[in-house]
Order: structure tokens, then sequence, then C-alpha cells
């Protein structure tokens, strides 16, 4: 054999013996900015996945030298995150709120009612529903009255819920198959009444005797809404959701439309605290798959500042005739509570106000020893009293927050709180309690888009750069801090931080492709990344339109 002829079957050799030596895998993700949020917050270059896991990360060359796969996905000038996780929305109500008229945004209650009457017109329905007033951002910032619904819809029941869910308005005809009068009563709720007649207003739990006259939607209007739901999701970059406040018989559709291969987000659902769910999850333990977890009961301790139902320590600044609505008896809180940690289950209580956190820490610590770890939380921890801060971390409670709140509600909430409104929304102080927190959006409250999220943790500013200076920004994020808040954090706060929420060998192929280095870049762009790719297992669910 010629020399030359020789040189090349040499090189050709070691070139396949090279090629054998690397172990094949499903996927490469290679050439990308990769944020691993490890311990270390390492960023890395590329990484690989098999079987929907990652089997290891590193450089361009540690990877390519040892792995081969069918599939590379070279990501230059991209840059890679853990899949985004919302620690706390509504993921169903969300989808079958889609169909429903929108109001969020208007600039009035006539807004309101004609935004309603042209969705009605486009898409009728026998009951009139719609979501979002706020009537904080009207010109008269107060609740209206129902004559201008009544005239709209003479013949037609309407119930529309304040963009908070914990107030809403229903006419004169939806008041009348309730048989709502100025004379009724209930537990938890208000019924507003002016001048002897109801104003159709109804607050938290009076909201019920309206609701539980409308139609329910069927298992495949609710199976639909959870597709839609997962669809729009995805394109925000978001792998995984804790639903708060689900019921056995939406579980057991999530659980079989997993199983099927068609939902493919991973869901945390809170149970609402009914007999139904008792018997059928909270009794028999702890229920998890490789998509959904079910370990935690959602209760409500009171209602929202918005609507004025959030219990305080002290009258509303704006009006000191209410301290707001404990919207379940102190006797049913405590025996939830009772009742989870008997069955080894989370509790997760709404607590909106500093007189609601300072109930719940009352109830918690006298089931949760110090230094456990069974990582009850207080949802939203909105207004907190100084003297009750510290306690978060002397009983391991999760402060779970929703950081965009902050910035929706922060040209109105001094007019609620007064002085006090320095003791809201103080993420840094309750992060420094336990040394994490979870965030989430809330959604439909708030945007499904976690960037948002994102860019209020850090900025403390809304969507339109306001206010200029930043709302206390001593309690703002870094962005370290708000990246792991929607990642490993959120992952966390549902005992699933050794199998997702970072991209290390070992967990969850969950990942999202963005245009825009969320840590480096001008923070403000945070609100025009765009999300390119979602991965879910290793499995693309969404790649942007190009």
């Amino acid at each position: 054999m010629k020399t030359s002829s020789l040189s090349i079957f040499l090189t050709l050799s070691i070139a396949v013996m090279a090629c054998t030596k690397r172990q094949k895998a499903d996927l490469i993700v290679t050439n990308a900015t990769v944020y691993t949020v490890d311990s270390a917050f390492t960023v890395a270059q590329s990484f690989v996945v098999s079987n929907g896991k990652i089997v290891a990360v590193g450089t361009n060359n540690e990877i390519l030298s040892a792995y081969s796969a069918d599939t590379i996905l070279d990501l230059t000038d991209k840059f890679v995150y853990p899949g985004f996780i919302d620690a706390h929305c509504h993921f169903l109500g969300y989808g079958l709120n889609l169909p429903k008229a929108w109001l969020a945004g208007a600039k009035s209650w006539n807004e309101v009612v004609n935004r309603l009457v042209e969705h009605q017109n486009k898409y009728p329905t026998e009951w009139v529903e719609g979501r979002g007033w706020n009537q904080n951002e009207w010109e008269i910032k107060e609740f209206p009255t129902n004559e201008l619904l009544n005239k709209a819809f003479p013949n037609k029941p309407v119930f529309i819920v304040r963009i908070d869910g914990h107030a809403a308005i229903a006419n004169r005809k939806a008041l009348e198959l309730a048989g709502v009068t100025a004379s009724t009563k209930i537990s938890g709720g208000e019924i507003v009444v002016k001048n002897g007649i109801p104003t159709g207003v109804l607050i938290d739990n009076a909201m019920e005797l309206i609701h539980k006259h409308i139609p329910t939607p069927s298992k495949e209007q609710k199976a639909q809404a959870l597709l839609n739901a997962q669809q729009n999701c995805f394109a925000v970059g978001l792998t995984g959701v804790h639903d708060a406040g689900l019921d056995a018989d939406e579980v057991e559709l999530i659980d079989s439309l997993q199983q099927a291969g068609n939902l493919k987000m991973r869901i945390n659902a809170m149970l609402n605290p009914t007999h139904d769910n008792f018997e059928k999850y909270i009794s028999k333990g702890i229920y998890s798959t490789a998509q959904l977890t079910v370990r935690s009961i959602k209760i409500y301790a009171d209602g929202a500042l918005g609507s004025r139902g959030a219990l305080l320590l002290k009258p509303y600044t704006d009006d000191p005739k209410t301290r707001g609505i404990q919207v379940e008896p102190t006797e049913k809180l405590d025996s939830v509570c009772s009742l989870a940690y008997k069955h080894g289950y989370q509790v997760c209580t709404h607590c909106i106000g500093d007189a609601a956190v300072r109930l719940m820490l009352d109830t918690y610590s006298k089931y949760l020893p110090k230094g456990n770890d069974l990582r009850w939380r207080i949802e939203h921890s909105q207004v907190v009293d100084p003297a009750d801060l510290p306690r978060y971390g002397e009983f391991d409670v999760i402060p779970s927050v929703q950081t965009t709140h902050a910035t929706s509600d922060m040209l109105w909430a001094v007019n609620r709180l007064g002085d006090r409104v320095k003791y809201a929304y103080a993420y840094q102080n309750l992060l420094a309690q336990n040394g994490w927190l979870p965030n989430g959006s809330d959604f439909p409250i708030e945007d499904i888009n976690p960037l948002y999220g994102f860019y209020a943790a850090v900025a403390r500013k809304n969507l339109n750069g306001e206010p200029q200076e930043g709302f206390q920004m001593e309690n703002a994020l870094t962005r370290e801090q708000a990246l792991r808040a929607m990642t490993i954090w959120a992952a966390k706060t549902c005992f699933e931080e050794e199998v997702k929420g970072s991209i290390e060998a070992g967990k969850l192929a969950d990942f999202v492709v963005l245009d825009l280095d969320l840590i480096n870049s001008e923070i403000s762009n945070a609100l025009k990344a765009q999300v390119l790719q979602t991965f879910i297992n290793g499995e693309n669910v969404y790649t942007k339109n190009q």
C-alpha cells in the first residue's frame, strides 16, 4: 500500500473510532449561552438530552467530543434558560375565560358595558360573562351600580368578574334568578346595597350566590380550555404551572389528558378544600406522576386589596369603616390545616392583608415544628406587618409572591394603605426569611408572560416604565434571584427541585430559548424578549413563527 493511501486509511480509521467512542444521544444543544441556574449559577455552552433528561452540560468542545446525536440544535447568539414555572396561577380558569369578554384596560364603566355588548353581539351566549374590570383604572374610582347593565341586557343574566377575582357585578336579571335581595346575608362576603337596592356588586363569598346558577362547563369544554391554555403558555416559555384551586374531577381530567399525551404541561395541582377532594385524594396521600403533582390544599383567609376585601389589622385609609373580609371562619381554616398535616399535604393560603397573614402564621405555628421541611405556603404575602416577617423563617413558611401585583397595584395601593404601603410587596424582605421564594403571576389576574414578572421583580416598574425611579426599590430582586424564583425556587416549593428547575445532568429536559440575555441586557429589554422555542422532555412543543 502506498504511503499516501496508508495515511488516508489511518485518518479515516481514527475518525471512525472517535465517532464510535462518542455516546449517542437524542439531542445536543450547542453554541449557546446556557444559564443553568444551578447552585453556582453556572453559564455553559452546550448540553445533551437523552430519553427526556439532561445527560451532560459543558462547553461546546466537551459535549461535541463526547456525544453524537441525530438532532443538533445550533443556537448561535441565542440564550437558553430552564423552562419557566409559574408558581401561582389559575391555568384551567384562564383557559375557560378565553372565550369570555376581556374587560381589563377599560377606562370607564361605560367602556366596560360597551365592550360587553360588542362581545355578546359577536358571540351570543345564554349568560353574559366577562372578566377584568378594575374601577381603580377609571376616572371615577368607585364601584358602579348595575343600571347600565340592566339597560343593555334586560332579558339576559350578566355576571362579570373583577380583575382580582374577588368581586363581581351582576345585573338585575341575574340577581332575580339567584333570589338575591337587599336583605340577603352571606358569611365571608358582601352584597353592596345603595338606597335599599342591591347595586349588583358582590364581594368574595357573595359571588357564589350567582355563580352557582351559571351552567357548569362540560368535560369537553374544560379539556379544550386546558389545551388552549397550554398553547398560549408554551408560547411564553412556561413548561410548568401551579394551578391554585382545582376539584377532583378537574385533576382527573388533567391526568387523563397528560396520560394520553395531549397535555404536556407539568402541573402542580392545589386542591380546593371540598369533601370530594378529601375523599379522592387527600385521605389517600400524595399523588404524583411525571407531569402531575397533587400534594397541596388551597384555602382563602381574605379577599383582595383592590376590592377592599383584604383583611387588615387597622381600617383602610380610604374607608375607615372597614378592615376587610375574613372569607372563612378561623375554625375551618384550622381544621383544614389539621387535616393537611395529618395526611402530609401542603397548605397554601391566600393572604393579602396583614391581619390575614398574622391569622395564618398563628394557625400554621400550631402544626409546624421549627426546622420542618413541610413547605407550607402563604400565597401573595402582600401586606406583612414587620413584627410578623421573622415568623416566616421561624416556622419555615414559604412566601409565594407575584411580582406583577406590585406594579399593577402601586399607583393606588397607597390610597388603601397609607403609610403601611412600605410594608407591602416587600419581596427582598420576604426572601431573606428563608433564603428563597417562588414567583408566579396569578394569571388571568395578571398576564401569563413570566418575563413581565421578571421585569417587575427587578425594575419595580409597570409596562409603561413607571415610576421612573422604580417602586420601593429596596425590595427589588436581583436578576439572579428573579430568575431562580421562576425556575428552581418554583420547583422547590412543590418538592421537585431535584428533578426540574435547572439545566443539570439527571434533570428533566425542560428548557426555553430566548433571543435576549436576561442577566446582562438592559432590563427594559425583558419586555420585548422573544421566546423562540420551548422544550419539554427534550421535545420541541413550541417554535416561534419567523
